[in-house]
């Protein structure tokens, strides 16, 4: 049973994150590399990809020079060791599907995608919890099975799916939110308004599925501590129902779930992904998919290295997260 939170030592914090850096250092080197190895592999054609339908008129003389222009005649070990270099200074190249640098790709993109999946993933920590709770106040209830149940079927049903479905009903049928972008269409300016009204439906996709794991984590978590004795003991002192609830079977039941958090940051990034494609949200979806079916080298592999970042940063916040509220974690044996 978890009384009280404790105070983490920032000592022990920065140890801890700086063992995570050192780890990473190796990580994004080997997962960078894997991208150019893939990319190289790739049957698209880089210089057809740039040039467009140029390219088709073209003859072998003019492709071969853009070709070497591009850098894309070296192999893809030597292309890998150019980018890294230059990625150390700052210099992350420049995309040759979308003509600009990297650093501008990403930096007009990221904080679209970073708006969506905050609002999607604390909306789906939210409701889990809520319905978990729900769930685990009367175990094998109706409430409780319907829970379970939608939580189950909403784990089986491809985001895609839901997205293109929330498309048909909302907008299509009771037109009562926009299909898809980030502003109306004959709108010349971004307005906090309309990015309210537009980002509901991919942010709500979104929030439904990681919605099931966080349900059934809490479910699982507060009804495990419901039956433990120091709750039973709390209910026998005559306390209030939420103040159980609330007081020392939530706090112990949101364990488990801290170590979710970090798990899910994969699967939220696939899942934006596919859900800015559904709904033409200007994020990082668009250039990525560019990127790859271009086999644009700088910008996919700073794509794929902020992808890799953010994940080794969830799984950092979840072990922060977690020895923050358990006392029985040590940080120093992780």
């Amino acid at each position: 049973m978890i009384r009280s939170a404790r105070r983490l030592p920032w000592g022990a914090m920065a140890r801890l994150a700086g063992r995570r850096a050192l780890f990473a250092v190796p990580v994004v080197l080997v997962v960078t590399f894997g991208v150019f190895a893939i990319a190289a592999a790739s049957p698209f054609d880089p210089v057809k990809a740039y040039a467009g339908t140029a390219a088709l008129g073209a003859d072998q003389e003019t492709l071969d020079r853009l070709r070497e222009n591009l850098g894309v005649d070296e192999p893809f070990v030597v292309r890998w060791w150019h980018w890294l270099t230059s990625a150390l200074t700052g210099d992350l190249g420049h995309s040759s599907v979308l003509r600009q640098p990297v650093t501008q790709v990403i930096g007009e993109r990221l904080v679209w995608s970073a708006l969506l999946c905050a609002v999607a993933f604390a909306v789906a920590v939210t409701l889990g919890t809520l319905l978990g709770v729900l769930a685990a106040r009367r175990p094998g209830s109706m409430l409780d099975r319907a829970v379970t149940s939608l939580a189950y079927t909403l784990e089986a049903a491809p985001v895609f799916w839901i997205a293109l479905l929330a498309v048909w009903l909302f907008a299509l049928q009771w037109d009562v939110l926009p299909a898809g972008g980030l502003t109306d269409t004959a709108s010349e300016q971004v307005t906090p308004g309309q990015v309210a009204s537009h980002i509901v439906l991919p942010a709500g996709v979104l929030a439904v599925s990681q919605l099931p794991w966080f349900t059934l984590y809490v479910r699982q978590g507060v009804a495990d501590a419901l039956a433990e004795d120091p709750v039973r003991g709390a209910r026998a002192r005559g306390l209030a129902e939420r103040t159980v609830l609330v007081g020392h079977a939530l706090r112990a039941g949101l364990l488990p779930v801290l170590t979710l958090i970090g798990s899910r940051v994969p699967e939220l990034i696939t899942g934006a992904l596919l859900v800015e494609s559904v709904f033409s949200w200007p994020g990082i979806a668009a250039a990525t998919v560019e990127a790859a079916t271009a086999v644009d080298f700088p910008l996919l592999a700073a794509l794929t290295v902020l992808a890799t970042a953010a994940v080794l940063a969830g799984n950092l916040l979840a072990d922060l997260l977690y020895g923050l509220f358990d006392p029985r974690v040590k940080l120093s044996e992780m």
